[in-house]
């Protein structure tokens, strides 16, 4: 099993997960062509996916999808809210009813030899969610777009090999920086986004000796940087209240623009 942030950022979030003989992608908000490019350098095609897992329909993880469905027909997965709330959106009118395949948060399905359980997240969108992808003994999450979370999310995201996190924003900076009063709000609130400080605490929750690598992603263009989130996750985890340190785990920060490396489960 193999998992790679293809781009993840605020704008625009497509992580790889798969085996040798399946290939999801969790959301599809960059073009179809970065995609398709982020795909070759893993020795695959559009053609070769499987199925999109959809967390909502916000810009930055639906813009490539109406191109890729029409192209290759890839299926996509998404709870009944998230559908439906892609179904009003003009750019995906084109999309086939057909392609569409609603999932339900807590209930597990397949897609080939993987198998997928959608969970519940607290974001300002119709009907959000993350996933957990296991083929056989080894779990993945990701798990973006969250601005709370709870003794659900740490039980959901427990027992996992690797884990995509949200590490969206630094307090100070966002506070400081030049976004509307409004925004600021929305972003720190309980339906906004995870700060670097809080996704470190929750990794608290959820770290055990099988967990191998944490890539940190979703951060924001204006309101962190990558050497703040990963060194406040750092600290976060080893001065929690676990036996841990950050350096029994591979930390990674996934990058908005190019493909992180490709993580190996093996």
């Amino acid at each position: 099993m193999r998992f790679c942030s293809i781009a993840s950022g605020s704008s625009g979030n497509c992580i790889y997960v798969g085996s040798e003989t399946t290939h999801l992608l969790v959301d599809a908000g960059i073009s179809a062509k970065r995609i398709e490019n982020g795909l070759n350098d893993l020795e695959l095609a559009g053609r070769d996916v499987d199925g999109i897992l959809v967390t909502h329909e916000h810009s930055d993880h639906i813009a490539g999808i109406a191109t890729l469905s029409k192209k290759y027909h890839i299926p996509i997965y998404a709870t009944s809210g998230t559908i439906q709330a892609m179904k009003n959106i003009p750019a995906l009118a084109n999309v086939e009813e057909s392609l569409y395949i609603e999932v339900r948060e807590d209930e597990k399905f397949t897609v080939k030899d993987l198998t997928v359980q959608p969970m519940r997240i607290s974001h300002d969108a119709a009907q959000p969610a993350a996933y957990r992808i296991g083929y056989g003994s080894k779990r993945v999450g990701v798990c973006t777009d969250l601005g709370v979370y709870n003794d659900y999310t740490v039980e959901c995201l427990k027992g996992l090999d690797a884990l995509l996190l949200e590490s969206n924003h630094d307090v100070k900076m966002l506070q400081v920086g030049p976004y509307p009063y409004y925004l600021k709000r929305r972003i720190l609130g309980d339906r906004g986004h995870l700060s670097n400080e809080n996704a470190g605490k929750l990794l608290n929750s959820i770290v055990h000796d099988g967990l191998s690598t944490i890539m940190l992603g979703h951060l924001s263009k204006e309101n962190n940087l990558p050497e703040l989130a990963y060194e406040a996750v750092r600290m976060e985890v080893t001065l929690g209240d676990n036996p841990y340190k950050a350096e029994d785990f591979r930390i990674l920060v996934a990058k908005r623009d190019e493909p992180s490396p490709v993580i190996n489960i093996i």
